[in-house]
């Protein structure tokens, strides 16, 4: 079939400036176009041509400013001189581009991808997502929280839902147990950062009180053990590592604690797994109803045990004992507790990490996420 899949207008595929849908996207198309005729659509950047061929993939790039509108001009504008006819366009996370989409595609098969609640009435109109839906054949969600969420809206669409879990690069991410390369990784970052005989709790994420960092770093007070340490890697936005108000806060408070803050502004995608192989726990302190973070992914693949909120569909991924579940977000005392419950046996902990990366490996692989993009592609209805 040839296939065309339009990407988000805030960041590029591939992922050079980071971004979980183009991380999505990276990842399988590669798998896709073994199978298919692949045709990405995705934002310009100065860093990437307009058009090219790499991997079996075709990449078009078209103007967006970080704007929907401007994107969405883009996007028609491509359709209207495009000469392909195509079997599927497959949209991520952008349900106002199905109709706009469905005017230059009559007879396309349009599959949605969500990686967020965007049907909800602040964002998508009564009117509109019920266009939206008519014209969709299948919605993909990276988690039950998101399909439920739509079906909030719209019970109608139940039966065009089905959840896809994201994935991961084995090759990128390994326990350093287990690994030579992430074992170097391992002793070059923490002699870079005099962590070499420190237990290492690690926060991976953008820098925004909705993620909760701050929460965890006033957690440290209540740690009982003074041979941690803690590690934020992450900026405001992606690839932008200015200092806003909030990062500000985070460092005046990491300043006053007793456990060693480690942040590291803004680290490259490419470059964020060091990170993994240099913890001992991974923390993901959501307060936001998070859809399901894909760094809960990237810690299992690393091997580490993890800490994470109730909140979204983060608890999702919490299964046969690969981590903890914080109830309360807002509270240091729980993170607190979890990671002293954590830390004070490593061994424990190390075995809990590695039957995370063993379900990593048997349902969270780019194959398994390409496989089942692929058999929603090839069964109609």
């Amino acid at each position: 079939m040839n296939i065309l899949m339009i990407c988000t207008e805030k960041l590029p595929v591939p992922n050079i400036r980071g971004g979980a849908i183009q991380t999505y996207i990276g990842g399988i198309s590669g798998i896709l176009s073994r199978h298919h005729r692949l045709t990405i659509l995705g934002r310009s950047d100065p860093e990437l041509p307009a058009e090219e061929a790499a991997d079996g993939v075709r990449y078009v790039r078209v103007d967006s400013d970080g704007l929907l509108n401007v994107y969405t001009q883009g996007v028609v504008e491509f359709l209207a001189r495009s000469q392909e006819v195509y079997d599927i366009i497959h949209i991520f996370n952008r349900p106002k581009l199905v109709l706009p989409v469905r005017q230059f595609a009559p007879a396309a098969r349009i599959i949605l991808s969500m990686h967020n609640d965007m049907f909800s009435p602040e964002k998508l109109s009564r009117a509109e997502g019920v266009a939206v839906l008519e014209n969709t054949e299948r919605i993909v969600t990276i988690s039950n929280f998101i399909g439920s969420s739509i079906c909030r809206y719209y019970p109608e669409a139940a039966p065009k839902i089905r959840t896809i879990y994201s994935g991961v690069d084995l090759s990128r991410f390994a326990p350093w147990l287990e690994s030579d390369f992430a074992r170097q990784a391992r002793q070059t970052i923490r002699s870079q950062h005099q962590l070499d005989s420190k237990k290492v709790i690690l926060f991976v994420g953008r820098l925004s009180r909705n993620k909760g960092p701050h929460v965890l770093v006033r957690a440290m007070s209540q740690l009982k053990h003074p041979d941690a340490a803690l590690v934020v890697v992450g900026a405001a936005w992606y690839s932008d590592d200015s200092v806003s108000d909030y990062i500000a806060y985070i460092r005046a408070i990491a300043a006053r604690s007793k456990i060693p803050v480690v942040t590291t502004g803004y680290v490259p995608a490419h470059e964020v797994h060091q990170w993994f192989c240099a913890a001992d726990v991974f923390v993901c302190t959501s307060i936001w109803d998070e859809p399901l973070a894909r760094v809960h992914y990237e810690a299992m693949a690393a091997g580490l045990p993890f800490i994470t909120t109730a909140r979204g569909g983060n608890p999702e991924i919490v299964r046969d004992n690969n981590g903890l579940l914080v109830q309360n977000p807002e509270d240091p005392l729980e993170y607190a507790g979890a990671l002293n419950h954590i830390l004070s046996d490593l061994n424990a902990a190390r075995q809990m990490g590695i039957r995370g990366r063993r379900m990593i490996e048997n349902h969270f692989t780019w194959e398994h996420v390409a496989g089942n993009v692929l058999s929603v592609w090839e069964q109609r209805g």
